[in-house]
């Protein structure tokens, strides 16, 4: 594959230092599911850190031996040559601690009792990630990242390093994200939820112990999710009205392309993804609020922060506005913080983030090469 990373495989780091959580569980000991690409340069000044959003995991770039077709999800954007080359950079990409990619989580199975957590598993929060996350660093003997980026939730992330460990990141690329979401977003993740929880089959959180899978459940969550990714125009241009048969069937079977494709996506969504990883990512974007602890005050909530920031939002995306975006700009120049800001037109909504989008990749590309010119002068 041109200009891959090409083959890579999964690690896997356990930590048996107790984790205490936000919710105030503390988990005793935990495993991360993480990849690299690239080389650690001699004063390990080149780590870059990826940051997931919900449905996201460690397989960031490049592909398996034994499974050539599965791609990282950003390989567009991460290998040799590319906008984050790894020919420069030393990339890290992990799979946050509740994911059900390999990382502990609900699924997992709890030490003390033999048996998946299930609902016993803690709701952790971005604050939790960013300290699980600071573990591995450790681990990896890196204690300043060049760069810390993601995408949706992981940008808020991103953010979180800056506030929590500012002297451990240099730069941040928080991308179509928010400092915080808007009440119309808690409710679609609302709404997603409660499609799981009343699932017959979710029982309370331990369906594993059913030998069950709330499929239903999952499955509308994630049409309901890959509706608010997708911008009308993008939805208009690739389905319009289109019918499947040609002509109208007068029943409620699947009658429009539309609606084909949003079956398609949930049903392979609920086949591989853990439904208690879905409500704790949804709840980890809720409870996301810097401010919050600030008497609502971004511009004093972003006062801890150091490294340098781009900021880019997509003119389609609607879950995450630009005006979301130019929110956290304006805190950060209230701060005198380095910040870069690019509104990028697209027409593929949230999801633009995830796209070969030659402006966007044009805009990462050229922000990386500065950065990569501070540890290579």
């Amino acid at each position: 594959m041109d200009n891959s990373v090409g083959i890579v495989s999964a690690q896997r780091a356990q930590f048996d230092t107790p984790l205490a959580t936000r919710s105030g569980i503390v988990l005793p000991r935990y495993e991360l599911m993480y990849e690299t690409y690239g080389t650690l340069n001699a004063d390990r000044s080149n780590a870059v850190l990826i940051c997931h959003a919900l449905s996201g995991h460690h397989h960031v770039a490049g592909y398996y031996a034994d499974d050539p077709k599965n791609v990282g999800w950003w390989d567009t954007l991460i290998g040799p040559g590319k906008p984050l080359d790894t020919n420069k950079f030393f990339v890290i990409g992990l799979n946050n601690l509740g994911g059900c990619h390999g990382s502990t989580g609900p699924s997992s199975i709890d030490p003390n009792t033999g048996k998946p957590y299930g609902a016993s598993f803690p709701v952790v929060t971005v604050e939790d990630w960013v300290e699980s996350q600071t573990r591995l660093a450790d681990r990896l003997g890196i204690q300043q990242f060049a760069a810390i980026l993601g995408g949706s939730l992981g940008g808020m992330q991103a953010m979180q390093w800056s506030l929590s460990y500012p002297e451990r990141v240099r730069h941040v690329l928080a991308i179509a994200t928010a400092p915080r979401l808007t009440a119309e977003n808690i409710a679609f993740n609302d709404v997603a939820r409660n499609a799981i929880l009343t699932d017959p089959d979710f029982h309370g959180g331990n369906f594993y112990e059913h030998g069950v899978v709330p499929t239903r459940g999952l499955r509308l969550a994630r049409m309901l999710g890959h509706i608010t990714y997708l911008s009308d125009d993008a939805m208009a241009d690739k389905f319009g009205r289109s019918l499947r048969s040609g002509k109208l069937a007068y029943n409620y079977d699947i009658e429009f392309e539309i609606e084909s494709y949003l079956r398609y996506q949930g049903d392979k969504f609920a086949a591989y993804f853990d439904a208690n990883t879905y409500l704790l990512m949804t709840k980890a974007l809720d409870y996301f609020d810097p401010a919050r602890e600030f008497d609502d005050n971004l511009d004093r909530a972003f006062a801890a922060a150091k490294a340098d920031f781009l900021v880019l939002s997509f003119t389609t995306d609607w879950r995450f506005s630009p005006e979301r975006s130019r929110a956290i700009v304006s805190a950060l120049l209230h701060n005198r913080r380095n910040v870069s800001y690019a509104e990028i037109t697209s027409a593929h909504g949230h999801d633009s983030f995830l796209m070969q989008h030659t402006h966007y990749h044009n805009v990462m590309r050229a922000y990386l090469n500065n950065i990569a010119r501070e540890f290579s002068a």
